[in-house]
């Protein structure tokens, strides 16, 4: 895995980078394009902004990087022991690089108009919000996300072909919840890019809130791992070749077929893994071997 570890990179910075410029840049183009003002309705189409660019990013560099294209995604995974601890600073200066170049893109596209009144996009407590309440909510909203996470793209019992757009409406769902009091980052990277380019260009940047928006998503996507380890893994580490989808067989592991019978049940069983999906689990929490649910040490 170590080899190939620069071409992973790039595609979290690549994704990290589109999910900034289609996702706050929405952010933008409703600021610029519309009232001048996030109402309700405005953060609906943003979410559902973020919803798409997630899912295919997800769809398209799953299998190479995982897609992570989030700093406490892959703190998370890691300490989970999905992910090895080595590649971690590595995973999180490609996000932050692809999160700046997106925010750099927007004030691009828009110009000044990027600057006032979009801010680049970026994410500020809203009135009446404390510290305390920014974090709650943060970890939250990363909560839903990590969940979704461990039990669609890294859970071998999930359904296949489903992790992108799922990962990607709960995205959507944090937003409409905690949206109108922190504008439902989850991410620091997403948070930070949009920081940089706009202070660079000289906006006016809250980075006595950056804190918020690390600590919370942190804190909610390690608690989610754990939560998900503790809860909802199986009772026992599943086979290398455990076909999944199978009706009934939720709760522990499943003995492998003949090459045969699982060909068969490939066909006959609704959402029985493709090889795609099996890639996207192994990546999205490859390490230098494959960690699936319930293996330790």
């Amino acid at each position: 895995m170590v080899g190939d570890l620069p071409r992973r990179l790039v595609a979290e910075a690549i994704g990290t980078m589109l999910l900034v410029l289609f996702g706050a840049g929405s952010v933008v183009a409703a600021l610029v394009f519309g009232t001048g003002q996030l109402d309700y309705a405005a953060l609906g189409f943003i979410s559902l902004s973020f919803a798409f660019v997630v899912a295919i990013v997800i769809y398209a560099f799953g299998s190479t990087s995982g897609a992570h294209i989030n700093p406490a995604v892959t703190i998370a995974l890691a300490t989970g022991r999905r992910f090895p601890w080595a590649e971690v600073p590595f995973y999180i200066a490609a996000q932050l690089v692809g999160a700046f170049v997106g925010g750099l893109l927007i004030v691009g596209g828009f110009g000044r108009r990027a600057i006032d009144p979009g801010g680049v996009g970026l994410t500020r407590l809203g009135e009446g919000v404390n510290y305390a309440q920014g974090i709650l909510l943060e970890a939250l909203g990363t909560f839903l996300l990590l969940l979704t996470i461990m039990a669609l793209a890294v859970d071998r019992r999930a359904p296949a072909g489903w992790a992108g757009l799922m990962i990607g409406l709960a995205v959507a769902g944090e937003i409409f919840l905690i949206g109108p009091s922190t504008n439902g980052s989850v991410n620091p990277a997403r948070t930070f890019g949009p920081y940089l380019a706009n202070s660079l260009f000289g906006g006016d940047t809250p980075w006595a809130q950056i804190g918020v928006y690390i600590a919370g998503p942190v804190i909610g996507a390690v608690v989610a791992v754990v939560v998900y380890d503790v809860v909802a893994r199986p009772a026992r580490e599943l086979p290398e070749m455990a076909e999944q989808g199978a009706a009934g067989e939720i709760t522990g592991a499943r003995e492998p077929r003949p090459e045969a019978a699982r060909e068969e049940l490939a066909g006959q069983v609704p959402g029985a893994r493709a090889p795609q999906d099996d890639q996207l689990r192994d990546r999205v929490g490859h390490g230098r071997r494959r960690w699936h649910l319930g293996r330790r040490g």
